[in-house]
């Protein structure tokens, strides 16, 4: 799976704008969060943000921070989605988790070679497994709960 082919499947789960009462991160369009848009140089309103700004943004801050194009492409999306959902520290962790590699968050050469030499499709599953098990002990898992249970599950339906 390469990055176009990620971020069309991403956004089949981001969809457009909302700004839930109980969703911890405000303000979103595409999946983006005004704190992040914010930060990253975005002006204009979160409901104007184009799907195309949205791309670049999750390439640099998603993609590219997780070094998904140097994973097997059975991990790939599972990490970045991961990583979109519940930052990129926390899903490096749970690919190192995954691997049996050290919990540090960063992925660099003993990391990436732990992955390389998993079973690609035993890893994807762990990391999905991983993701579950921490958002089943969100406080919003009441109110967001079954749409991330449907998200992971058809994520693990791709595979």
């Amino acid at each position: 799976m390469n990055y176009e082919q990620a971020f069309a499947k991403l956004i089949e789960h981001e969809g457009g704008f909302s700004n839930h009462p109980h969703d911890t991160g405000g303000a979103t369009m595409w999946g983006i969060t005004e704190q992040v848009a914010r930060q990253n140089g975005y002006k204009a309103p979160m409901e104007v943000m184009t799907l195309d700004y949205a791309r670049l943004l999750y390439k640099q801050l998603y993609w590219d921070a997780c070094r998904c194009e140097e994973l097997p492409a059975e991990v790939r999306f599972p990490v970045f989605d991961a990583a979109v959902n519940s930052g990129v520290n926390r899903s490096i962790r749970w690919l190192q988790q995954a691997v049996n590699e050290t919990q540090d968050g960063v992925i660099g050469p003993m990391t990436l070679r732990a992955v390389r030499q998993s079973i690609p499709s035993n890893t994807a599953t762990r990391i999905s497994g991983f993701r579950l098990l921490f958002m089943t002990n969100q406080p919003n898992w009441p109110t967001f709960g079954k749409g991330w249970a449907r998200r992971i599950a058809s994520n693990l339906q791709g595979m």
